[in-house]
């Protein structure tokens, strides 16, 4: 099979007729190459320390190769789910008549599920292993789907939140599984760049679910303007608006489910040992390494600048002054930011391969910032496209944040990911003040905010350089 695989790479007529996607292929076949033991015709043994083991499994297991493909579609799936709420976001905003400060709430609840479950979380994994903690999480984020229906019911905006929250927490757990699952998978040495291509396929749910959102959720909304009505006509209103929200949500709960059930049947494919549970405050000691935590401070910024631009995106791309796109045409738009990021993961797997890790994330920073600027101080197509240019700078950042900082944390790796998945609570704090900016300024003048945060991430680009070096 293993040769095989490799035979498809040198394919004359891939060769010829498609050399970008042979390619791809070939940074995925380097990327998640196994350690295949020839003499003894099978794959090395992976624990949950991040080691490779002496003992060689069987490769009727399929256990390593198959698993890399599994996580590949964790990422996906909570790619995915995360930028729905840039759609969601004008929806509710319609819906309830909010000012941009308080739609960013929808961002705050869903973030604010990494600070309060992502150390837990961890906890879960060194208890339980990464199989049975991933099953879990998924079922918890079908439980927050399905809570979309009570919460249409009762027309409350808070019960909307809760129910964002809910599905966060699941997501946060499965992510915390994820980000080391994939680190350990395969060759220490190439960890940067396989992380990098397992998010390029988190970029593909985040640009698929906005498009389907787009039509499914914002394609519905009506001329009915929420602030001409009141009392029962009003709660009747968003009742029936919020339906096609709840059509959307039950589908993914199924979905969810059919994952669960996969994931849970694979729950022997890796050998793991589990660990017994540190005090959950113990992990903080982390924090004490200089790289570590300024890695978990720019993870902090990444997210909240990365979830700022695209909750703006609809409502940036509707101003006169910009592209004056109708709201639907605007949420069609969403799809190039987190696509251009899924293009920008694919060229920084080779990237992070000839250049140093920290010099690729301060260029990639350092031009997301002056794409910020651009943005801001033109009008027209040129404002829209350059703000919607910041998803391809994005494209590398939180996966090699995460490498640089993790890395030789050793068996300490899903304590690292837990406090750093705790720093994603960014997407909840930035939006809310470049929200409460923009509601006392403008967009324009918000923009500024998730600037600042691309220039402090470039500062650690070259710290990280400076002290591999030094």
């Amino acid at each position: 099979m293993f040769d095989s695989h490799r035979a498809a790479l040198t394919d004359p007529f891939l060769k010829a007729s498609n050399p970008w996607m042979l390619s791809t292929l070939q940074s995925f076949h380097r990327a998640f190459r196994m350690d295949f033991d020839q003499s003894n015709g099978g794959f090395m043994n992976i624990d949950p320390s991040g080691t490779s083991t002496a003992s060689v499994t069987k490769p009727a297991t399929g256990a390593p190769r198959s698993l890399q493909f599994f996580v590949i579609g964790l990422f996906f799936v909570f790619g995915g789910l995360t930028s729905l709420n840039d759609v969601l976001i004008p929806k509710l905003k319609d819906l309830f008549t909010l000012g941009y400060a308080q739609a960013m709430l929808v961002q705050f609840a869903f973030f604010a599920a990494y600070f309060t479950i992502s150390i837990p979380a961890a906890l879960l994994v060194r208890r339980f292993g990464y199989m049975r903690t991933a099953a879990i999480g998924l079922m918890v984020m079908t439980t927050g789907c399905l809570l979309f229906i009570p919460a249409s019911q009762s027309g409350i905006f808070s019960m909307f939140l809760f129910a964002l929250f809910v599905l966060a927490s699941g997501v946060t757990t499965v992510q915390v599984v994820a980000n080391p699952l994939i680190s350990i998978l395969g060759p220490a040495s190439t960890a940067h760049s396989r992380l990098t291509f397992a998010q390029a396929f988190n970029s593909l749910g985040t640009t698929v679910f906005p498009y389907v959102g787009s039509i499914l959720i914002l394609g519905s909304l009506t001329t009915i303007n929420a602030r001409d009505l009141a009392g029962a006509a009003l709660e009747s209103y968003r009742s029936v608006e919020s339906m096609v929200i709840v059509h959307t949500y039950v589908g993914l709960a199924a979905a969810l489910t059919l994952v669960a059930v996969a994931v849970w049947s694979m729950r022997s494919k890796l050998q793991e040992k589990p660990e017994v549970a540190l005090g959950l405050l113990k992990s903080f000691d982390l924090l004490l390494r200089p790289r570590f935590a300024f890695g978990a401070l720019c993870i902090f910024l990444y997210v909240g600048a990365e979830v700022t631009v695209g909750s703006f995106i609809v409502s940036y791309l509707m101003q006169a002054d910009g592209m004056g796109l109708a709201e639907r045409d605007a949420g069609m738009h969403v799809p190039l930011y987190w696509g251009g990021a899924m293009l920008g993961r694919f060229i920084g797997t080779w990237a992070l391969r000839v250049y140093s890790p920290g010099k690729v994330l301060a260029t990639a920073a350092f031009t997301a910032a002056l794409l910020l600027l651009a943005s801001s101080i033109t009008a027209g197509s040129i404002s829209g496209w350059t703000l919607l240019a910041v998803g391809l700078c994005n494209s590398i950042m939180f996966p090699t944040i995460f490498s640089l900082g993790c890395e030789n944390l050793g068996s300490r790796m899903s304590e690292g990911s837990g406090i750093f998945c705790m720093a994603i609570v960014g997407g909840a704090i930035v939006p809310l003040i470049a929200g409460y900016t923009a509601d006392h300024s403008s967009l324009k003048i918000a923009l500024f905010i998730p600037l600042l945060c691309y220039v402090t991430i470039m500062g650690y680009g070259w710290y990280a350089c400076e002290s591999r070096t030094g």
